[in-house]
């Protein structure tokens, strides 16, 4: 088993509402010449979370963490006009967020937190949201 020092929230940068599946994700990924599908976990819209990359693979979702972390993208996280960042995250994709990573956190107790956000120099809303304001509800 791969050490795991983080768990790095991602949103999909798709529009809000879009019903986008784990599958077309994981085809986008492979189309860009990637193993697999980039993100460990993806919440849907309606709060499913999905399995993506295994846990024991090196995820693609965050350049230069990705050896040591876990990652987890929600769908949407942009406005209907497809360019402007927003948190677009359901109450049922925020409690899926809230118990998967306090699962993850059971398996990894000394992970920290973060938005993918804070690992692009101010480059990328991604999330699309402050997680750090959020860190407490992690437990």
């Amino acid at each position: 088993m791969r050490a795991i020092h983080k768990i790095i929230i991602h949103c999909t940068a798709t529009r809000e509402g879009d019903d986008i599946s784990v599958d077309t994700i994981r085809r986008w990924h492979l189309a860009r010449g990637w193993s697999d599908i980039g993100y460990h976990y993806v919440i849907d819209i309606k709060g499913e979370i999905h399995a993506g990359r295994p846990i024991e693979l090196m995820g693609s979702h965050t350049r230069s963490e990705n050896k040591y972390s876990i990652g987890i993208a929600y769908v949407g996280g942009v406005e209907a006009d497809g360019k402007t960042p927003k948190d677009t995250r359901t109450k049922a994709q925020k409690d899926s967020i809230i118990r998967l990573v306090k699962k993850l956190k059971g398996c990894y107790p000394d992970v920290t937190i973060h938005g993918h956000n804070e690992f692009s120099n101010g480059l990328k809303a991604c999330p699309s949201y402050n997680v750090q304001n959020e860190k407490d509800l992690f437990g």
